[in-house]
């Protein structure tokens, strides 16, 4: 008997001995830091987020406020090439959420962040947290300036005014500040993003209407002949001048896919996480949002051609600022941005805390101060800076590339061990070449910003 037990011991030990070895070949030459086991242990959901809400909230995360651009980002190339555009687009965000959820799988860390602190170090880890932060708090106070220029012409709807009386409660500024204390702070202090699930789908309902309105409104209120409803003068390289609305046009489709830093938080909290489930998940999500930008860019744009606006919104307004519709769908855009600010608020506060507060376990006081101090600075922001399209204009040139391209092309190529895919092997060259598109996109998107500027020309390039 003591044998049977001993050899029945050293058996044991054998089949423990492989999972040990291989885990400690893992390990060598690159450790996770403490604050990354901890942040897995302390956002861990249990799983209780259902597919349904996780597209609800994904869907919001990606549709953002340049939803009101892109009818005017087709009039500069004409319905064919923006659809291929696109679609290449969407196509690319697909790849783009693959290799994150890949290189999660790989490491088993589910944090933007602690992908990049894997990938470079703490380098890695700050740059991934600080463009995340930048570009959020860049599509937060798009959303909030929405709100800050519609709601005063809402309210004027109603009283059925057409220019403003001068009273307060046609401000912008005191609007924002009553909205954010009223409906996104509240939204924004809840403990898990999946809680956001029923105010997401309420908000994409919302835009579904705005896209029913813009489809069933197809009417021209403009003298003027159409021209270019297929194809654009933009096709014409040479004169920078007809090519600049071109390059403008890439931009805005690469900033309308972003959803990558909510990805990883909204795979936590999914019931039964499984990379195929979460990677339908984003399938689903991109595909919706795909169909809506499609049907709201060609219906706008065929209402108004070349009249088409920067933002819509601006243009219907123009045709009969008391129209019912009109109002309807004001109203619509503005509950659906309300609603999707505390969406992308949530990955600024997880970031904030990686990089202020690794390790900590959560504590309602931090969670609360994190997102009251965010919307201070982004109320303020909106408040006192009266142009801040050309600080999007920067900053989602290189915030958008790099979440969308640049990032997880690299964490990619980094964290996938090489016994597994060597550097010279077909996944690491796509997602190489991936990367590479990223930069190419970031240096286009500044160059022309740049030249704009030198130019004193001032163009809406969109946000998220």
């Amino acid at each position: 008997m003591g044998e049977r037990a001993e050899r029945t011991e050293m058996a044991a030990m054998c089949r423990r001995l492989p999972a040990q070895t291989g885990r400690q070949e893992r390990e060598a030459g690159r450790t996770i830091d403490n604050d990354a086991t901890s942040d897995r242990r302390h956002t861990r959901f249990e799983g209780k987020t259902s597919i349904g809400m996780s597209v609800f909230n994904l869907s919001n995360a990606i549709m953002g406020s340049g939803i009101l651009g892109l009818s005017y980002a087709m009039s500069n190339t004409g319905i064919v090439l923006f659809l291929i555009l696109l679609t290449c687009i969407a196509c690319l965000s697909c790849y783009s959420v693959h290799l994150l959820l890949r290189s999660a799988g790989v490491v088993g860390i589910r944090a933007y962040e602690q992908l990049g602190m894997r990938a470079f170090g703490h380098p890695g880890k700050i740059i991934a947290a600080v463009v995340i932060t930048l570009h959020n708090i860049g599509g937060m106070s798009s959303y909030l300036f929405i709100v800050k220029s519609e709601l005063p012409l809402v309210i004027q709807a109603f009283l059925g005014q057409t220019s403003s009386s001068g009273e307060w409660f046609m401000n912008g500024n005191y609007l924002i500040i009553i909205v954010t204390l009223c409906i996104i702070l509240p939204l924004a202090l809840m403990k898990h993003l999946g809680y956001l699930g029923y105010t997401s789908g309420f908000s994409l309902s919302c835009m579904v209407f705005f896209l029913s309105a813009v489809s069933g409104g197809l009417w021209s209120p403009c003298p003027t002949q159409p021209r270019h409803t297929l194809f654009c003068i933009s096709f014409v390289m040479y004169d920078f001048g007809l090519y600049k609305p071109l390059a403008y046009t890439i931009p805005i489709l690469a900033f309308a896919f972003v959803c990558h830093p909510e990805v990883l938080p909204i795979y936590t909290e999914l019931s039964n996480p499984t990379k195929r489930r979460m990677q339908s998940i984003g399938n689903i999500s991109i595909l919706g949002m795909f169909v809506m930008y499609s049907f709201t860019a060609t219906f706008g744009y065929l209402t108004f051609y070349e009249n088409t606006e920067a933002e819509l919104l601006h243009t219907y307004s123009k045709v009969d600022p008391l129209d019912t519709l009109i109002l309807c769908v004001r109203v619509a855009v503005l509950v659906a941005v309300a609603l999707t600010v505390p969406v992308v608020l949530f990955p600024i506060r997880r970031a904030l805390l990686q990089l202020l507060f690794p390790g900590r376990p959560f504590h309602w006081l931090r969670h609360i101060a994190i997102a009251m101090i965010l919307l201070f600075v982004v109320n303020l922001l909106v408040i006192l800076v009266p142009n801040i399209r050309d600080i999007f204009g920067i900053t989602g040139a290189t915030t958008a590339p790099s979440l969308i391209f640049i990032l997880p092309g690299l964490f990619y190529i980094r964290i996938i061990p090489i016994d597994q895919e060597p550097l010279n092997s077909r996944p690491k060259i796509q997602a190489a070449c991936f990367t590479a598109l990223g930069f190419i996109f970031m240096i286009m998107s500044v160059t022309f910003i740049g030249l704009d500027w030198m130019s004193g020309e001032k163009r809406n390039i969109g946000g998220h």
